[in-house]
């Protein structure tokens, strides 16, 4: 697997547009924190890391509106063979007021809004809408 963050995103997505309410994924650190901040936002009910054997998974819980899925949009902007960054400044221009941008900065992984009261900049992970 060359993009373990996409693999994530995508499997996030994938399990709210056909209904599931669980998806299991390998454990990692970056996902662990990755999907703290879906569960903070309000994307992600519940995030648990279980030990199979010797195996880590994530057990994330998904969040459902009236039973339809809540994640509309997940886009992943930094790639690993194009890196994205951003400035502080421009964080807003790239949020537009929708969603959830996620930044890997020097403090780790934050929200876009987090990174605009904290005037950091970074990698830019992916957006959520």
């Amino acid at each position: 697997m060359n993009d373990p963050i996409a693999d994530l995103l995508i499997r996030i997505k994938n399990a709210t547009l056909s209904s599931h309410k669980m998806v299991l994924v390998s454990h990692s650190k970056v996902k662990e924190k990755l999907a703290n901040i879906l569960e903070k936002e309000g994307f992600l009910e519940k995030v648990e890391v279980s030990e199979d054997k010797k195996k880590k998974q994530l057990t994330l819980t998904l969040v459902e509106l009236k039973g339809r899925p809540l994640l509309v949009e997940v886009k992943r902007i930094s790639k690993p063979g194009r890196r994205v960054y951003i400035k502080a400044k421009d964080v807003s221009v790239l949020k537009r007021g929708l969603g959830t941008v996620i930044i890997s900065s020097p403090e780790g992984l934050i929200t876009g809004d987090e990174a605009l009261k904290k005037n950091l900049g970074g990698e830019v992970i992916c957006k959520i809408i």
